[in-house]
């Protein structure tokens, strides 16, 4: 026979009624707050009825093509580790297009708690060359079935480049177009029209492979024809498709910022968010200031309520400047619920 003390047992009851009585009334908050990352202790907290954006971070931000590309398994573990809730994929980085690698991709990001939520591609449309542009278009086809077998919503796409820049002494053509702030000339004998009437067509025979596969086109704000956001929008409004619209990265603007930005925002279906700790790794970009709690106010006037994804794109070592731009944008983004 089991012989019970009631004495002990209502003793226990009465301790355990008294610890969620405790923490009901919030006595205990700091006690267990103490116990978490100091960075999250100190988080502020949101207004209510908001919620935070989804976060992010870009494959990129762990190589920078700094040398042989960093694993994108590697990439995924630290960010399941850091905290993010998803992952954008950089296309090159990746070692395989083989339906076999992109399952296991999927499968590793899936037991790590994260959503690969954009896939970031590379294209140019920006030639008088009739068939390099079919190349590339069919390239883009070709990306974007990649991204419908990885269960990816969104691509990221470029409009390409004139390809006038010339690299300079020990600088590379993209470091020299970078010192140039993004801006080269037009090739001889044709004008920005003409670039975009190229882009525009290209593009176009890529909407109906986007809509069968269900995967968004995001038009970045990058370089050749996508340089401003003038640009961007004279191409988005052209094409006026669903399956066409922005990503909008916070670091490719050095005038105008804000009236850009502004004009980019309604429009947007992921953005891409530049931190530079450590110094930017192109120097023209430390000119540039980014303000993330203004931006994050400009995208819930216009109720975005999509990812954010992180590219950082600093000197700083990936392992402390990563966990550093993910607490920086948490605290920005965040939007209405109803």
């Amino acid at each position: 026979m089991i012989y019970v003390n009631l004495n002990k047992k209502h003793n226990h009851m009465k301790n355990r009624r008294s610890f969620i009585k405790t923490v009901a009334t919030g006595s205990l908050a700091s006690a267990v707050i103490g116990c978490e990352n100091s960075s999250i202790a100190e988080r502020k907290t949101i207004p209510l009825g908001m919620k935070r954006n989804p976060i992010g971070v870009s494959t990129y931000s762990f190589w920078q093509f700094n040398g042989r590309e960093t694993p994108i398994e590697y990439c995924i573990d630290k960010s399941a580790e850091y905290g993010f809730d998803g992952i954008e994929l950089l296309l090159i980085q990746m070692e395989s297009e083989e339906n076999s690698y992109l399952q296991k991709i999927k499968k590793h990001a899936f037991h790590s708690g994260l959503d690969i939520m954009g896939l970031s591609t590379h294209q140019s449309f920006v030639s008088p060359d009739k068939n390099k542009r079919l190349e590339n278009i069919e390239l883009t086809k070709h990306q974007i079935e990649i991204a419908y077998s990885l269960g990816i919503p969104t691509i990221r796409i470029n409009t390409g480049r004139w390809g006038t820049t010339q690299p300079q002494g020990n600088k590379s053509e993209f470091d020299v177009l970078m010192d140039n702030k993004g801006i080269e000339s037009v090739i001889d004998g044709y004008t920005e029209d003409d670039g975009f009437k190229w882009v525009i067509d290209s593009i176009e025979q890529c909407i109906p492979t986007a809509e069968k596969c269900g995967v968004v086109l995001g038009l970045e704000n990058h370089w050749g024809l996508g340089l401003t956001s003038r640009g961007v929008m004279r191409i988005v409004n052209e094409i006026n498709s669903p399956w066409l619209k922005v990503t909008l990265d916070t670091g490719n603007f050095f005038d105008n910022r804000e009236a850009q930005l502004e004009e980019l925002a309604p429009h947007t279906c992921l953005i891409q968010a530049k931190t530079y700790f450590g110094g930017a790794k192109w120097p023209a970009f430390n000119e540039i200031n980014i303000d993330y709690p203004k931006i994050g106010e400009l995208m819930r006037k216009n109720n975005y309520r999509g990812y954010i994804s992180l590219e950082f794109e600093g000197n700083e070592n990936a392992e402390t400047a990563v966990p550093k731009s993910l607490d920086l944008l948490r605290e920005s983004f965040y939007f209405k619920l109803t």
